[in-house]
């Protein structure tokens, strides 16, 4: 059940961007965790049954590769985490952990791109306007809560 929802989060990823992917391993009961992301999008789109079940085997056919990203990217994190706060951090030892984060993340960029070139297409052209209003929202989200740490920092 676990690498289905991990799967249907996926499908979330494309259609929220790279802001879902950052949620996917969020606590269970939180309103960001996998199901819940998946359930507002899905419900947001009003999918059909059949553009479930055609999402569905798309991501089921991608699973080989979407797990081992999806799930490599915590860890990156967590080492480059780890290289920040090391006592003999250098420059060079945080620069490689952070581009290990960064190679991840654009194993799933890519990924994101080829999962939207095939699920796209299964949405009409309403769902396609919900999701660039999504996608847009997620953006402007990111942008404020950027734009308050750079303003904590004035501070």
């Amino acid at each position: 059940m676990k690498r289905k929802l991990i799967l249907l989060a996926a499908a979330a990823a494309l259609l929220g961007g790279g802001f879902a992917v950052t949620q996917l391993f969020a606590g269970e009961n939180s309103p960001l965790s996998r199901g819940h992301v998946l359930q507002r999008i899905a419900s947001r789109l009003n999918l059909t049954a059949d553009q479930r079940q055609a999402i569905r085997s798309i991501l089921v056919s991608e699973k080989a590769t979407l797990l081992p990203l999806l799930n490599s990217l915590p860890e990156a994190r967590k080492n480059l985490r780890a290289a920040l706060h090391a006592g003999d951090a250098t420059e060079a030892s945080v620069r490689a952990a952070a581009a290990k984060v960064a190679a991840v993340e654009a194993d799933l960029a890519v990924e994101r791109l080829k999962l939207s070139g095939k699920i796209r297409p299964l949405l009409t052209p309403g769902q396609l306007a919900q999701v660039a209003a999504m996608e847009q929202r997620a953006e402007a989200l990111a942008e404020r809560v950027i734009a308050q740490i750079g303003a904590g920092l004035d501070n």
